[in-house]
């Protein structure tokens, strides 16, 4: 069994999926985001039933904590700061994630869908699997540039972020926050990753306070 095997199986372990891996002047980075399973794990948790803040932070420092003792290496999180650690550096160097047309990331198997929870960094070069393109690049129809209700999203424009919060306050966004961004949603690398509608409703309502 190769390092990056036994990594990816304890992370499937606890409901994550290794999202990809960078090295980095003789360590390596590998990066770790919600499994299909997350949702149905964390609403068990002791993070989420205590009723405190923050479950899914508190849950990713106890979870991939005990992933970076098990692999004896350093536990790195997206949150936390200032200063905030690069990982959308490490997304796009990692080969597996990629801007996408309407400017947020896309990732190989999770789509728009992809986040990452957290990160391992080992003191040694992990062999990492081959990576490939974009899915976007075969992509013709574009469906995420013309789900967005509001058209938020363009490629001269960019994001458009007080038009999307505007729709998000009238009874017409009640559909998005309940569901989880169109956008993200209607990418078709997406819609075959999954993701619970509860899931993408929780983490709009941090995003839309």
């Amino acid at each position: 069994m190769t390092r990056y095997t036994a990594i990816s199986g304890a992370a499937a372990a606890v409901h994550l999926d290794v999202m990809g891996g960078v090295r980095e002047e003789g360590s390596t980075v590998i990066l770790l985001g919600p499994a299909r399973s997350f949702w149905t794990a964390l609403k068990a948790s002791p993070e989420w039933q205590d009723g405190a803040p923050d479950p899914i932070d508190r849950w990713s420092l106890r979870v991939i904590g005990a992933l970076a003792e098990q692999f004896h290496g350093e536990a790195l999180f997206p949150f936390g700061g200032p200063p905030y650690l690069p990982f959308l550096r490490w997304a796009t160097q990692s080969g597996r994630a990629w801007q996408s047309p309407a400017g947020m990331l896309v990732h190989d198997t999770a789509g728009l869908w992809v986040s990452y929870r957290g990160a391992l960094r080992l003191a040694e070069d992990v062999a990492l699997p081959a990576t490939g393109a974009s899915p976007c690049v075969t992509c013709s129809d574009q469906p995420c540039m013309s789900a967005c209700p509001v058209d938020a999203l363009s490629a001269a424009r960019g994001y458009d972020v007080a038009a999307c919060h505007g729709y998000l306050d009238t009874p017409g966004g009640a559909d998005c926050l309940g569901g989880g961004c169109k956008a993200r949603g209607a990418c078709p690398v997406s819609q075959r990753f999954g993701r619970e509608p509860e899931q993408s409703a929780f983490h709009m309502s941090y995003f839309h306070r």
